[in-house]
């Protein structure tokens, strides 16, 4: 079997089998904007607007290399930014106006 038969095989989050480093196992409190991005999910899914198997499907196809790259919940806001943008309800400019817009409260934070 060639190495991008394998690659067509598996999706980004299966990894079972493959060699990778231990599990650093850590305790944390959520940082504000993580339960702030839980709320959202929930309120989201309340809605009817995104659901779970959805959210399942947005972080997958993100691919490997930025699911790698991303924490937990960067890949879940990046996702349902992507659904949001697919469903017509949300555009790549609304959001960058709203970042803007946020930033623009904190001038001594980058």
């Amino acid at each position: 079997m060639t190495d991008s038969s394998e690659l067509v095989k598996r999706l980004p989050n299966d990894i079972g089998g493959l060699p990778a480093d231990s599990i650093k196992r850590v305790d944390h409190e959520l940082e504000p904007w993580e339960k702030r991005c839980h709320a959202l999910a929930d309120v989201l899914d309340f809605h009817k607007i995104i659901n779970t198997e959805e959210k399942r499907c947005g972080v997958e196809a993100l691919g490997t290399e930025m699911i790698g790259k991303l924490s937990y919940y960067e890949r879940w806001i990046v996702a349902f930014a992507n659904i949001l943008f697919r469903k017509g309800i949300l555009t790549p400019t609304q959001v960058a106006l709203k970042m803007k817009e946020v930033e623009g409260r904190y001038p001594d934070v980058h």
